[in-house]
């Protein structure tokens, strides 16, 4: 008996599933090879807002504000991440996935907002180019946020549901972006979607928006 409890804990231990082939990692868990920080005034040397902790993780400290972009551009994708936001004594950290980054003429640059606020991941915020124009896609008007007059944000679906873990707490992300459609999951749950979007390609960006953020397994695989 003891001899087979031993050859199934082995077996056990053999099976376990790999991680999926198909997804290429974003970030190298090392450095910030292939990655650019900006920060929101020319001045600031953004440099120190970003930082590779042990275990493969980043660390955004959130000041000064800005973002990480990836140097090379991206289509028909699934991106997946964790993030978790460090303990604070802001009622709602915030930052963002930025998708299909177009030229950095503006602060935001222009893109698709996959928002991270707690409390609000999965909120679509759509961010201006230069000349105050928005990308367009096609999502629920019902979700649309009328108190903002630019008609730049949208809900997530069930925004008052507990979609996120508290603080401290990782969180997984799924990102699916296909021709001119956005899908948003989060911790399993479909969260937002729109169709014939403007945006098609892009750079992928991550916001640093005043508050401490981690983010781990940042990876890419083709959409299906």
């Amino acid at each position: 008996m003891h001899l087979f409890a031993l050859a199934l804990v082995l077996t056990t231990v053999t099976v376990a599933p790999a991680a999926d082939p198909a997804f290429t990692p974003l970030f190298n868990g090392k450095d910030l090879s292939g990655w650019r920080a900006v920060p929101k005034d020319a001045k600031l040397d953004a440099k120190g807002t970003w930082e590779v902790l042990p275990g493969g993780v980043l660390k955004c400290s959130g000041k000064p504000t800005g973002y990480l972009a990836t140097e090379q551009e991206y289509a028909d994708y699934v991106l997946r991440l964790e993030w978790k936001y460090a303990p604070t004594d802001l009622k709602r950290p915030n930052s963002g996935v930025l998708l299909h980054v177009q030229k950095d003429e503006v602060f935001w640059p222009f893109s698709l907002e996959a928002q991270l606020a707690h409390g609000q991941a999965g909120d679509i915020w759509f961010q201006f180019d230069a000349k105050k124009e928005l990308p367009t896609l096609a999502i629920d008007p019902a979700r649309k946020d009328a108190a903002n007059k630019d008609g730049r944000h949208y809900f997530r679906i069930g925004k008052d549901a507990a979609i996120e873990k508290p603080i401290g707490e990782w969180n997984l992300y799924e990102i699916e972006c296909v021709g001119g459609g956005v899908k948003l999951t989060i911790n399993g749950r479909l969260v937002n979607e729109g169709t014939g979007g403007s945006l098609t390609r892009g750079r992928i960006a991550l916001q640093a928006e005043g508050a401490e953020v981690h983010f781990r397994g940042l990876e890419l695989r083709p959409a299906k």
